[in-house]
């Protein structure tokens, strides 16, 4: 594997950021159908793959999740053209005889709910790194959030389903003027060791 060039890092990592405010540009479905196709290929424990997304973007869908966000993060929900809200299923393994079929997998989790909810939220915030940098990598900007009502975003978007919110992530292009100056980052002796 080659690697990457640094003006792909830059638009990945090094220059990305996240912006508070979206610019009124909006974002085609196709565009989202790229992201989800982009990082639906990165890698999960045993294929596992819990991650579903609800991209959140008509008016009526979009006034139902701000009812679910804390006052504080309304204003940057309202600006983004679309919202994702990232959930996991909690019946994942339901489909791993479709996903990692060489076993099954699925023994490996029935009736076990510490290890289905460990695995399920582990991987999930997993692929949502992934979605951030899919949605990067097609030209988007991201904004990761907490600061809301869990019980009421899957009340409201995951009702009759075994799936339950994790983050919500804005999309859009972000507005310039709404990025705050960048904050530090730890060093390599700050968080990590070579033992």
């Amino acid at each position: 594997m080659n690697q990457l060039s640094q003006t792909v890092l830059d638009q990945l990592f090094h220059a990305a950021r996240t912006p508070n405010l979206f610019l009124d540009q909006p974002i085609d479905d196709q565009l989202l159908f790229k992201v989800w196709e982009t990082l639906r290929w990165a890698p999960t424990s045993a294929n596992c793959s819990p991650l579903r997304v609800q991209f959140v973007k008509s008016a009526a869908a979009k006034a139902k999740l701000l009812m679910c966000v804390d006052p504080g993060n309304a204003k940057k929900v309202q600006s983004a053209p679309v919202t994702a809200i990232l959930g996991m299923d909690m019946r994942f393994h339901d489909k791993l005889k479709q996903l990692f079929p060489h076993t099954d997998a699925k023994a490996w989790f029935e009736g076990q709910d510490e290890k289905i909810a460990t695995t399920a939220f582990r991987n999930s915030s997993l692929q949502g790194a992934y979605f951030m940098l899919a949605a990067r990598a097609m030209g988007l900007d991201c904004g990761p959030m907490s600061g809301f009502d869990h019980k009421a975003i899957d009340a409201a978007f995951f009702a009759g389903t075994h799936v339950r919110s994790n983050f919500l992530c804005n999309l859009g292009y972000g507005d310039p003027a709404s990025v705050f100056p960048r904050s530090p980052r730890l060093e390599f002796h700050e968080a990590c060791s070579i033992v």
